[in-house]
This record gives structure tokens, C-alpha cells and sequence, in this order.
């Protein structure tokens, strides 16, 4: 997996800009798209997930959209949970789900990104849509995720803001882009309020793992942390800045119940307009592979509840910079930006374009840790 992960470093920069959609039109006949059927509701989407849904985190969040997507459409939907990343249980899954039916299969991790390009060109007239990957056809294979570093910078705002001590914490995951983008878009959002403040990275090499995530948490804490965020599912991040006393910015989903007294904030998903539109297009045979990233424009990527400590002034500060975001006059990564060794990493009155940011591999000023894991 981590081999796997790496290869995405490289591979990202030569990635084009985003920018078919579902259902948009490419000048393809429906003839030349997958799945054409007579509407939404003769669609049958299967969803393979990594995990379990459970009660918070990254599959419950795609669980809650895909029941939404279901409501809204009249589809049915099929799950399975527990598929590891790279096993011949995922294509076989995928194989019995077709062969029941499915005409629509989804893939939420990124690791089934190969199995699934290949599983596409074998199936023509099945749909294909994996998350947080990077490959993708036109005609029935597409990719799909969501700015989420929108949420992050806004979250950073208001750890920026709680922090006393100018010391936050970021217990980290895998250092791809995906995540360096993150914890950057979250240490710009913390230094424009706290502009001394510092964001220490602690890599933890899993997606969830409680156990070895409220571990680096901790270590974090014991260095005098005042904050901690995260990208992991789990909640061991939460419980342990609960337990000292710490305040808390969680990710994928509003985890403000496992940890109430430290929760600040989160950034979360809601994938269910995604879902919804995915299955539309499937019905009626608009559906054409590609890429798509949305952003907070159409409500995939969200702040979560803000905890009830926040002063109004910073509420204020995340609602106008929330505002801007969306109406597009105000981004997160427009420059002038330094890197964390102090060279100009992006020039003034510069926002870097899609290929830059999918491939972005450096950490910005203000971050203490290394971007290469």
C-alpha cells in the first residue's frame, strides 16, 4: 500500500486539470456512455468500502451519502465492507456484484484504483467512479474527490484562534498530495490568525489505526500541544486531546460526540448530492468516465458544527472567508506563500492551478516536520 501511495507523488504532477463532469457533455451519443437505462431508478450502484460505516470517519461518510443518493433516486444500492486495497477479494466482488446485476460500481479508496481501471475496460457497459484516484477513460471509468482543503483552511482559522500556545499538532496519515495539501491549506488558515504559530506533523502511515493514531497524538500532546487535528478516520486523536485537556479538529465526518469537551471543528463530506447526480447520469445514460473535484460551491466538502466557545469574531472571520471561497474571490493558496524553508513557493497574486495543487509536495512556512514522511 505505502509503495503504492508513493508512486502517486510522481504520478500526480503529470496529472491534466479536472474538469469533466458527471453528466457532462462531451460530445459523446448515449450510445457511446455506460450503463444507458431508462432512469435513475433502473440503476443498481454497488459501493465497495475499505472499512465498516460504524458511527464516524471516512466510510460512514460515504455510507450516509449513498443512503441519501438511494432516497433521492429511487436506485438500489449494494455495499460490501472490509475489502482491503490490492486483494483478489475486490475484484471478485466487483465480478459477483456485475453478475447480480449492478450496472454502477463505486470504489471509495484509493488503493482500488488500478483493479478498478482494469475491471472497466473488461465491463463497457458497467459504470465505474472511484474516489481519490487518478486515472480515468471517457467513456465509462471516472474519478472523483473534493476540495477538502477549503474545510481545512477554515478549521485552521479557528485553531488559530483557540490555540494559547501557538504549538498545534497534525497527526498526518500517508505524505501524498492529497494530505500535504492539507495540512498546508490548515497551517495557512492557523498563521492568518496566529501568525507565530507553528503546525508539528506526526506521520502515522495508516488510515485507521486507533491504536497507533492516539499513539502519535499523544506524543504530539507530551511536546506541549495545545491542538490537535488529523487525517484518519479513527477518533483516538479526539479521545486523547480530550483527556489532556487539549482541543480538537476532526476529520471526514462531525465527531463532535466522541470528544465533546475538546472538539473545536471539523472539515466533512457530504457525498450525498455527488451520489445522487452520479446515479443520475448513469440513468440516463450521461455518464462518461473523467475527473471531477468540487469544492465547497456545491456542498460535497463542509465544515462540520463549530464548538459553542468560538468567539463570534472568529465565526465571523470563517463565515466571510467561507463566503469568498464559494463566490470564488478568495482562495486559500493564492500567493505570495513561502515554503517552510523560506523560499517563495508561490508568487504573489498567483493561485496555482489543478495540476499544481494535485501534485503538491512541499510544506509551507510554518509547518515543523519533513513533507517527504
Amino acid at each position: 500500500m505505502r509503495r503504492r501511495l508513493w508512486q502517486l507523488l510522481s504520478l500526480m504532477l503529470a496529472f491534466t486539470v479536472l474538469a469533466t463532469a458527471c453528466g457532462g457533455d462531451d460530445g459523446a451519443s448515449d450510445s457511446d456512455n455506460a450503463a444507458s437505462s431508462g432512469g435513475a431508478s433502473d440503476v443498481t450502484a454497488a459501493f465497495v468500502y475499505i472499512g465498516e460505516p460504524g458511527d464516524a470517519g471516512w466510510t460512514w461518510a460515504h455510507d450516509q451519502g449513498r443512503q441519501a443518493a438511494e432516497t433521492a433516486t429511487g436506485a438500489t444500492t449494494l455495499t460490501i465492507e472490509n475489502i482491503a486495497e490490492g486483494s483478489p477479494e475486490f475484484d471478485q466482488a466487483v465480478r459477483d456484484f456485475i453478475a447480480d446485476g449492478a450496472n454502477l460500481i463505486v470504489a471509495t479508496s484509493f488503493g482500488y484504483m488500478d483493479a478498478m481501471a482494469a475491471l472497466a475496460e473488461e465491463y463497457p457497459d458497467v459504470a465505474f467512479a472511484h474516489a481519490t484516484g487518478y486515472l480515468s477513460n471517457d467513456t465509462n471509468f471516472g474519478n472523483y474527490f473534493g476540495r477538502i482543503y477549503q474545510a481545512r483552511y477554515l478549521t485552521g482559522l479557528m485553531a488559530g484562534a483557540a490555540s494559547e500556545s501557538g504549538n498545534i499538532g497534525y497527526v498526518a496519515a500517508f505524505p501524498i498530495p492529497e494530505v500535504i495539501r492539507g495540512i498546508n491549506a490548515f497551517t495557512l488558515g492557523v498563521r492568518a490568525v496566529n501568525p507565530e504559530a507553528t503546525v508539528t506533523v506526526n506521520w502515522t502511515s495508516t488510515w485507521f489505526d486507533p491504536a497507533v493514531e492516539g499513539d502519535a497524538a499523544q506524543a504530539l500532546l507530551d511536546q506541549g500541544m495545545d491542538v490537535l487535528a488529523m487525517h484518519q478516520d479513527s477518533t483516538a486523536v479526539g479521545e486523547r486531546a480530550e483527556a489532556a485537556g487539549a482541543r480538537w479538529v476532526s476529520y471526514n465526518s462531525d465527531m463532535s460526540a466522541f470528544a465533546e469537551n475538546a472538539y473545536l471543528a471539523s472539515a466533512i463530506w457530504d457525498w450525498g448530492p455527488y451520489y445522487t447526480s452520479l446515479i443520475e447520469a448513469v440513468g440516463n445514460g450521461s455518464y462518461a468516465g473523467g475527473a471531477q473535484w468540487d469544492g465547497m460551491e456545491t456542498g460535497l466538502v463542509q465544515i462540520g458544527s463549530i464548538a459553542d466557545d468560538v468567539t463570534q469574531e472568529t465565526r465571523d472571520l470563517v463565515a466571510e472567508r467561507a463566503a469568498a471561497i464559494i463566490d470564488g474571490s478568495f482562495d486559500p493558496f493564492t500567493g505570495p506563500i513561502l515554503d517552510q524553508d523560506g523560499n517563495e513557493a508561490i508568487a504573489a497574486g498567483v493561485t496555482p492551478d489543478d495540476g499544481a495543487l494535485l501534485g503538491m509536495s512541499f510544506f509551507v512556512e510554518g509547518v515543523v516536520g519533513s513533507a517527504a514522511g
